[in-house]
């Protein structure tokens, strides 16, 4: 498998990815909408708070020396 065809393949799981997250967002009581932001990574969009949120994370959770 050549490197254009894992990320097409990449790239179409992400689109599934986001499009399943917007039904479930449509949907009533579905907790799916977190795959809207996984999918996006996947297709190759950056997000700008993921960052800013990994950060804080490391911040939060670094232990204390």
């Amino acid at each position: 498998m050549t490197d254009q065809n894992k990320s097409l393949i990449k790239k179409i799981i992400g689109g599934i990815l986001v499009v399943l997250g917007i039904l479930a967002l449509l949907t009533p009581l579905t907790p799916g909408s977190w795959l809207i932001p996984i999918g996006l990574e996947m297709i190759g969009v950056p997000l700008v708070f993921w960052d800013k949120a990994k950060a804080w994370l490391i911040h939060k959770f670094k232990s204390p020396q």
